[in-house]
């Protein structure tokens, strides 16, 4: 780290630096292992700057406005951490005062004071440090920052001791980080992490205890919302339903008998589990089932001329549980619990009401010709054989889960029984003939009918949430399933038609007063489909081709509280946009180690990396739109940025991304599970019935899932939008290696078949596969890059100079992509020495918008040096009209993206982009693989970038 910090300072920054750090002006704030603070006060300041290190990832930051790559306070505090060896060495001097903040317990609350901390001592701090700092009053000499300077303006004049609840969750807020905080004497950390309360389930007698107790993390609750926590860190308390604030409620406790144990786990268990974590400590807690649905179940007794007949709401035959009172009591306590459906209990308990006038739980005795009568209807209504064999018929019902049921008609009597749209949507995944019905009995499965429509009725089911609710974007299949059985659509359709009928009745956009920008048709159209989206309570997925101007058109529906989420190397990029379009906006960016999140209507601009540190923070906050920029980010549902996106509180998401998937059609489940939340169903579901059929090439499935998204997803490719833009034309630059290149290739290649085929045939050895795989691709490229190789020349890279000597000689500018930046380093000596001026953009540049600029000058460099990581996304370089792909990648997404920087909106010269091959290698294979996965994309999503990930059988032909 200190070679790149040396490298990127200069020479006068780094002496200067040097200067700083022998003077005593670095002192260490905080260490650890992602990151390293510092405080550095230059002789001239008096309230130090914040430098921070990321030592893992070869990045930091500092508080001043050096517009240089690193400046003087950088290197000096690398120099001092390398002269004293450790940040715990690199503290104060013994004259030199700091200010220490001390919660004190006070019986009336909890207390706060300021104190000034030289050599040892402290004396309680009287005066603002405005007043000390300016010289009104005396003092000693002091290392204060913004920390010191924010907690003594939130202070102001106030002399109160004792705070109060929001005045101590300010301070709270405010000393995150501080390092200088003590509680009654001791020194504590600040942190953010909330105190909840812990609920356990314990083994009580034959039954289960249910309690609830104080988080034991928490050594003390010193009130007004703060507790000291185990091992020295201050947390703020969070109040739930049953803890009180300040958990002043818990202990709770609730024992539970093993009829009871039904309902702990299906209702209550699951409401605590959303505000606290659950310790289950026993094996006494049945599993939980979905499958059980509840019917009728009669208990008579005959007595004489009279008849006794008791109903009862029941799950499973034989039962297994029993509904008293409105709660869950289980009869088999061996079976698993079942999760009630409230729908079906209330169509059963309506049903029993309306066609026998009896009601659960409460016992009839008739007698006579009513005992006789009722018999009748009994052994019809619970399970005779008249509707056996009779096949069930669809009726459209917007109450049912499904938005259908089904009835079929008695042939003694001519009455209609019934089954929900989930029972016989079961039966038909669980490829069944007959359908329990309610009540009791069977019928026959509507087979032609749901082999057409049932994929909706899941789709239906799927989409309820938990309270039962339909999401609005179920709606067009609602509708769809109402044309189908000739009823009309729900009324709230008619709001959503224009999403399904193709966009072409949307209504017209209409741009805010303050839109500094005129957007072309296409664009127009895309802002007038986020909008009507956004306006129908929807998600969205704006997924144009690279360069059609998704942000402007996110830009121009903004309105109220909105988060941008975005790579690290655009947020600048956004900013400027914004207030380029959208000049009345209140924009800011949530960034770096002193982060302040702004209150208020306005656009606030964070990355990936900052979501995922601060999830609960930015979770907290409502927010009126959510946008979330590249957001192939989220696209594995497991990582933790995804995590922290569905935590997100919004009333409209939107995704913007080029490139829709990636590598696996999982992708496109995680982005549109951000946007409509149940769209596609559970991952388990999606898996089941999109992802393995179309991996098996089921056409069917591709067409249900483009049709099922196709309202929420918007794509637009350049062709199609902007014919104006010069042509694109892509070629392949076939070479041949030279003997020595052939000679080295061979041999790698000669290795690869002794060792890691065999183990690939064998189910075995996939990493080393891919080891092999890249060692071929050096050596293709460059014998250098293999290890223990120092090679000098490489064919490539001399055609590649070639090529690029004649278009700079034309007046053209190219850019060279690598996915290596070992090979962008052995290109740099032939540029040199051809007299080729170049720039290099890579994960170690640290000012990328002066990098694009110079080269978008009309004098700047005529060639750009670009790494695939750093430079595919995110980057508009139309100065550009020749692109070489110096090493062919298998995902052809990726490469779109590289080319993609330069033909875009602005281009106004015909784009050449060349992919470099050597012939009789590796790379010709992969431009095979690549398009197969082109063939497959177009297939799914009709022009989209779905491309399967690298699988073993790839990984075989490649290397066979």
């Amino acid at each position: 780290m200190t070679q790149a910090i040396r490298k990127a300072a200069g020479a006068q920054a780094w002496s200067q630096g040097s200067i700083l750090a022998r003077s005593g002006a670095v002192i260490s704030e905080s260490a650890t292992g992602d990151e390293l603070v510092f405080k550095v006060t230059p002789p001239t300041q008096s309230v130090a700057l914040e430098v921070v290190l990321y030592p893992q990832d070869d990045e930091w930051e500092c508080s001043c406005d050096s517009k240089r790559p690193a400046c003087s306070h950088v290197a000096a505090s690398i120099i001092a951490l390398d002269q004293k060896g450790s940040a715990a060495e690199l503290k104060a001097a013994s004259d030199v005062g700091q200010v220490h903040y001390h919660f004190l317990s006070h019986p009336r609350g909890l207390a706060f004071e300021r104190r000034l901390a030289v050599g040892g001592r402290e004396e309680i701090l009287a005066q603002s440090l405005t007043a000390i700092l300016s010289g009104r009053v005396p003092g000693p000499k002091l290392t204060i920052d913004a920390y010191d300077i924010e907690v003594d303006r939130q202070l102001g004049r106030s002399r109160r001791t004792v705070l109060t609840p929001e005045v101590a969750r300010q301070l709270h807020r405010e000393l995150i980080g501080s390092g200088r905080t003590f509680v009654d004497g001791n020194k504590v950390e600040v942190e953010t992490d909330s105190v909840l309360p812990i609920a356990r389930v314990v083994d009580d007698g034959d039954g289960v205890r249910l309690s609830i107790e104080r988080n034991p993390e928490a050594r003390a609750y010193l009130g007004s919302g703060l507790a000291l926590c185990a091992p020295n860190a201050l947390r703020p308390v969070v109040d739930t339903t049953l803890s009180g604030s300040d958990h002043d409620h818990l202990p709770f406790a609730k024992t539970y008998a093993p009829a009871q144990v039904a309902e702990l786990v299906t209702e209550v268990l699951p409401a605590l589990r959303r505000e606290m974590a659950v310790h289950i400590e026993t094996d006494r807690l049945p599993g939980v089932t979905r499958q059980v649905p509840p019917r009728i179940h009669f208990e008579i007794d005959h007595s004489g001329y009279a008849l006794q007949v008791l109903p009862l709401l029941v799950y499973g035959d034989p039962p297994i549980a029993r509904i008293d009172d409105g709660r869950l009591h289980q009869i088999d306590l061996e079976a698993a619990a079942p999760l009630r459906d409230l729908d079906a209990e209330r169509e059963l308990i309506d049903g029993l009401r309306n066609q026998l006038n009896l009601s659960v739980g409460r016992k009839l005795e008739v007698r006579g010709r009513d005992a006789q009568d009722l018999a009748t209807k009994l052994k019809t209504w619970h399970g005779g054989d008249a509707a056996r064999g009779e096949t069930l018929e669809p009726v459209f019902d917007i109450a049912d889960a499904a938005g259908v049921r089904f009835r079929v008609r008695d042939a003694s009597d001519g009455k209609e029984r019934y089954a929900t749209g989930r029972t016989v949507a079961a039966a038909w995944q669980g490829g069944l003939d007959v359908v329990p019905l309610i009540g009791g009995g069977f019928a026959q499965l509507p087979a032609d009918w749901m082999n057409q429509y049932g994929h909706i009725v899941a789709d239906l089911l799927a989409a309820r949430d938990e309270s039962g609710e339909l999401p609005r974007f179920a709606l067009p299949d609602v509708a769809e399933l109402a044309s189908a059985l000739k009823a009309p659509p729900p009324p709230e359709f008619e709001e959503l038609a224009a999403l399904v009928e193709g966009f072409e009745t949307l209504p017209p956009f209409e741009s805010p007063d303050n839109l500094a920008a005129v957007l072309r048709p296409y664009q127009e159209r895309g802002t007038a489909w986020l909008a009507f989206a956004r306006k129908a309570g929807l998600g969205a997925v704006l997924a144009d081709d690279m360069g059609l101007g998704k942000t402007v058109q996110a830009l121009a529906v903004m309105d109220g509280k909105v988060l941008v989420v975005c790579p690290r190397s655009v947020i600048w990029t956004w900013a400027e946009e914004a207030e380029r379009f959208r000049p009345s906006l209140e924009v800011s960016v949530y960034h770096g180690p002193r982060r302040e999140l702004a209150d208020g209507p306005g656009l606030v601009i964070t990355t990936y990396s900052i979501l995922r540190i601060d999830q609960a923070k930015l979770a907290e906050r409502e927010w009126d739109m959510v946008v979330l920029d590249e957001a192939q980010a989220i696209k594995n549902p497991d990582s933790q940025a995804a995590r922290a996106a569905y935590s997100l509180d919004s009333k409209f998401n939107a995704c913007l991304t080029g490139t829709p998937v990636e590598n696996r059609l999982e992708e496109l489940w995680s982005l549109m599970h951000f946007v409509c939340p149940g769209l596609l169903g559970s991952r388990r579901e999606f898996a089941e019935r999109y992802e393995k059929p179309i991996a098996e090439g089921d056409g069917r499935a591709i067409d249900r899932l483009r049709k099922r998204i196709r309202p929420f997803l918007l794509r637009r490719e350049k062709r199609m939008v902007a014919p104006e833009l010069p042509p694109r034309t892509e070629a392949v630059l076939h070479l041949e290696l030279d003997d020595d290149e052939r000679r080295v290739y061979d041999a790698v290649w000669a290795a690869t078949q002794d060792e890691v085929v065999k183990e690939l045939q064998q189910g075995r050895g996939v990493m080393a596969a891919l080891e092999a795989l890249l060692r071929l691709r050096q050596a293709a490229c460059h014998s250098g890059l293999l290890p223990g190789r120092s090679d000098l020349r490489s064919t490539k890279v001399e055609r590649v100079v070639a090529a690029l000597e004649e278009a700079a000689a034309d007046g053209h500018k190219a850019l060279v992509f690598s996915q290596w930046t070992s090979l962008l380093d052995r290109v740099e000596p032939h540029l040199r020495a051809a007299s080729i001026e170049f720039t290099r953009l890579d994960g170690s540049t640290r000012n990328r918008q002066a990098v694009v600029k110079n080269f978008q000058s009309d004098d700047g460099p005529p060639v750009m040096l670009i790494s695939l990581k750093a430079g595919g996304t995110g980057l508009t370089l139309t100065a550009a009209d020749h692109v070489f792909l110096l090493d062919p990648w298998w995902n052809p997404a990726v490469e779109a993206q590289a080319a993609d920087r330069t033909h875009r909106i602005g281009q106004d010269k015909p784009v050449m982009v060349y992919r470099v091959v050597a012939k009789d290698t590796v790379e010709e294979r992969i431009l095979e693989l690549q398009e197969r996965k082109r063939s497959l994309a177009r297939a799914a999503l009709e022009g989209g970038d779905l491309a399967e990930s690298l699988s073993r059988d790839d990984l075989l032909e490649l290397l066979s």
